[in-house]
């Protein structure tokens, strides 16, 4: 059998099969990487630059920076959401293997709640817990633990970066 004439067989056999498969394990591979920009957190200390993956589509949020060994001190991840997210809209630490603090961020860019997020060590996702800001929110910033304390960063400060709308005060 030729070459060209395998090719015919074997395109034969398999584009059937695949007409067969759900269209959801066509969707199921890995997501595109996301955009990465430059946030600022504006402080009375001064601005504070991160690097950061923004996480804008379902699939990516709902990824997040899960499976992950190691963030870079000054990297992070931000979720931008186009609607308010409730105050009990939570986060959870399911599948994250590095501890990490969060910012949760309202319209303005003003940083309306801190907390920091150990990892879930179990295998059951029920069993981790959650963290919600207790305000409405449309973004949330996540870096390593201890990055808000280490550098002052606290709840009023503000969020720059371009894909938020709020006015942070220019440096």
């Amino acid at each position: 059998m030729t070459l060209t004439r395998r090719r015919l067989l074997y395109a034969a056999l398999t584009l059937p099969a695949a007409a067969l498969m759900p269209t959801s394990w066509l969707w199921a591979q890995t997501p595109q990487a996301n955009d990465r920009r430059t946030a600022v957190i504006h402080t009375a200390q001064g601005p504070h630059r991160l690097s950061v993956e923004v996480a804008k589509t379902p699939a990516q949020r709902a990824q997040g920076l899960m499976g992950r060994r190691q963030l870079g001190a000054e990297h992070g991840m931000l979720f931008v959401y186009t609607r308010l997210q409730r105050a009990r809209s939570a986060f959870w630490m399911y599948r994250t293997l590095i501890p990490l603090d969060i910012a949760f961020i309202d319209g303005d860019g003003r940083i309306v709640s801190l907390q920091t997020m150990p990892p879930c060590a179990s295998d059951d996702s029920a069993q981790c817990p959650t963290y919600s800001p207790g305000s409405a929110y449309h973004a949330a910033l996540e870096v390593n633990a201890g990055y808000f304390a280490e550098r002052g960063i606290s709840e009023g400060d503000c969020v720059s970066a371009p894909m938020l709308s709020g006015k942070c005060p220019t440096e």
